[in-house]
């Protein structure tokens, strides 16, 4: 009976079996078709700055707030070592992000305190005049270019924990060295397709606020044509004597401030960076002028 039961037994483990094996293959399938065809998801948003085979990435906010401190620095003629020591300051103070709070009336990028004489809150959430001050700080520390970071930027900032700033040093070489032109093709963020296109004055309005009195050449859209708005910066929009330099200091500005203020792609040389290309490529076009930056914007 026993033998019997066994051989009544076989053709249904071999049918389960055999649904199984169906499924899986159906699933399969399935999963195949959605491969080929779904559409896929959303790319977080970033930017990298390369050196020595890392990428040491930041979000577009951050971003723009270490090409702030790279533009503050490079106009008052302080060198690259400045602007690491800076962007090491901001991200152990407030993570590079300009935060409304912080321990005891400490605000802004680089949590900086009216109490100790820094300004009103008002003024320091301000990122243009807390950089700044900052600067204007690092200036009066004699010998901070051969100081270790944390030991410059302990000298401005008289923090309760002198050491953190060490942390952050490789990170904001990396940033700094591309932001001030010395890493050419570094910078690059990648990012998602404008919503809506702002035009021209998100840009220009930036430019103003960062670089200073630079007077770029605006090319409106021609929708006949189907060519978008460019602005174009001259090499001498930054006091950097190399052109070259000069051209990927403002290429890779443009860049970390792309997502913020609207642009599409941004060029310099024969090197192009754009939303749809996320790294710097070739044009295929004759290159710009020495120094000159062509920023496009989106829409």
């Amino acid at each position: 009976m026993a033998a019997e039961r066994r051989r009544g037994c076989l053709p249904v483990l071999v049918t389960v079996g055999l649904v199984l094996v169906l499924a899986a293959v159906a699933v399969g399938a399935v999963v195949a078709l959605l491969n080929r065809t779904g559409s896929p998801g959303p790319v977080a948003e970033r930017c990298v700055a390369h050196l020595d085979g890392t990428d040491w990435s930041l979000s577009p906010d951050q971003a723009q707030h270490a090409a702030l401190a790279a533009a503050v620095a490079t106009r008052r003629g302080l060198p690259a070592r400045a602007v690491t020591i800076g962007i090491a300051t901001a991200l152990q103070e407030s993570r590079l992000e300009n935060i409304d709070y912080g321990d005891r009336d400490s605000v802004g990028l680089y949590q900086q305190r009216p109490s100790q004489g820094w300004g009103t809150v008002e003024q320091i959430m301000d990122p243009v005049y807390s950089t700044t001050k900052f600067f204007e700080g690092l200036e009066q520390v004699d010998g901070y270019q051969d100081m270790a970071v944390t030991e410059a930027a302990q000298a401005v900032q008289r923090s309760g924990f002198p050491d953190a700033y060490a942390q952050h040093e490789v990170r904001a070489r990396a940033w700094a060295s591309a932001l001030t032109g010395f890493s050419p093709a570094a910078l690059s963020c990648t990012l998602h397709p404008v919503d809506a296109p702002a035009g021209t004055e998100p840009v220009l309005a930036r430019v103003a606020r960062d670089l200073g009195d630079v007077a770029p050449t605006v090319a409106p859209a021609d929708a006949d044509a189907g060519t978008p708005a460019t602005v174009d910066l001259p090499g001498t929009a930054l006091p950097i004597d190399d052109a070259a330099r000069a051209g990927w200091s403002l290429a890779q500005w443009a860049v970390a401030v792309a997502a913020d203020v609207g642009l599409d792609a941004v060029t310099v040389g024969d090197s192009t960076w754009t939303r749809a290309e996320p790294t710097w490529q070739p044009t295929g076009a004759p290159p710009l002028p020495a120094g000159q930056v062509r920023l496009t914007v989106a829409g």
